[in-house]
């Protein structure tokens, strides 16, 4: 049942995270984003692009789709969600989308944040230059045949890397496009 905004008090806040209590639930609420988008880019040969880049929070690498954060670069504050996606997908691995495909929205981590995320399928791809994100990011980009992604992200764990889960919602709708 939706609650009053009102009853919110705010614990902490950073450049692009509020920390927030309602009714004794502690939550995070992303700011000065107006979205978040990932993407699941599939090449013409059939191979999942995943990225695998360290995340402080879980402190190791972690393999992920590229996705990104809408609206957070200065003078783009009003960029689409597909203009977003189709700037991680180049800035992450380097490749372009000829075709787009909104395949999902909803909130990765309910009871932990308020942020919705929309994913996109992107296919139709043409490799336009090395990825690896911005200078802010070291981003490692994979490339994996479909059908050997499940076995691979099992190598990924025993090496001690982390999958996002997101990775399997992505593997699905990847699968389910052909």
């Amino acid at each position: 049942m939706p609650t009053n905004p009102a009853d919110e008090r705010i614990l902490a806040e950073g450049k692009y995270l509020r920390f927030l209590i309602r009714d004794g639930w502690e939550f995070i609420r992303r700011v000065n984003v107006s979205g978040i988008i990932g993407i699941v880019p599939v090449t013409n040969e059939g191979k999942l692009v995943l990225v695998e880049q360290y995340r402080p929070p879980v402190d190791c690498s972690v393999i992920e789709l590229p996705a990104g954060l809408v609206g957070d670069v200065a003078g783009q504050e009003g960029e689409t969600l597909e203009t977003a996606a189709a700037r991680e997908l180049e800035e992450e691995t380097g490749y372009r989308a000829a075709h787009w495909a909104r395949v999902a929205d909803g909130a990765p981590s309910a009871g932990a944040s308020g942020e919705r995320m929309t994913i996109f399928l992107a296919t139709g791809l043409t490799k336009v230059g090395p990825g690896g994100g911005d200078h802010t990011e070291s981003i490692r980009v994979h490339e994996v045949p479909l059908a050997e992604v499940p076995d691979w992200l099992i190598w990924q764990k025993q090496r001690g890397v982390e999958v996002d889960l997101k990775v399997y919602a992505g593997l699905f709708f990847a699968q389910t496009s052909k």
